[in-house]
């Protein structure tokens, strides 16, 4: 059984916590800004830079949503503060990326570029022409532009050719045999 819900999040210096009626909490922080709404179920309070999530039963929706909201405004918590980040990394011959202004341009075997547009909030840098790199403060939003990129291309398992997260193992199968 997960206890996430019960523990206290600290909230660190420079980053502001206002929640609203509907349960409506906005962070401010060096990084930028997020809001989200939660349930109206549940108690959220902020009392000396300390932030608590309070659920009225132990009802199986209540203890559901009580681990959630805790875990969604840590999150938004640290995005304002460190933000998010994943790498993805493009393996092939001639699979290449390359960034052209606000727009990042994929070569990935087929007969045309494929063209994946910023976001506002997200950032989208190219280091090496076989690595992009997705940042922003929203974690959802981080781990959606880096799934729509990999399924550009997702890898293939006879020779591991695509576009993979860093460190994702792909599991290799044996191709066909001569007789």
């Amino acid at each position: 059984m997960s206890r996430v819900g019960f523990k206290p999040l600290e909230i660190p210096n420079g980053v502001e916590v206002k929640i609203d009626e509907n349960n409506t909490v906005t962070v401010k922080g060096p990084k930028g800004e997020l809001t989200q709404t939660f349930s109206d179920e549940l108690t959220i309070k902020v009392e000396d830079n300390i932030l608590t999530v309070e659920r009225p039963s132990d009802s199986k929706k209540h203890r559901a949503l009580h681990g959630t909201t805790r875990s969604l405004i840590g999150n938004m918590v640290e995005g304002v503060t460190k933000g998010f980040e994943k790498s993805l990394e493009i393996i092939g011959v001639g699979y290449r990326a390359q960034k052209q202004g606000k727009k990042v341009v994929i070569n990935a075997g087929y007969s045309h570029p494929v063209e994946v547009q910023e976001e506002d909030g997200i950032e989208l840098e190219v280091p090496s022409n076989t690595k992009i790199i997705v940042k922003g403060i929203d974690k959802e939003k981080v781990g959606a532009v880096a799934a729509n990129i990999r399924a550009i291309r997702p890898p293939e398992p006879y020779k591991g050719k695509g576009i993979r997260y860093e460190g994702e193992y792909v599991r290799r199968k044996e191709g066909k045999t001569a007789k």
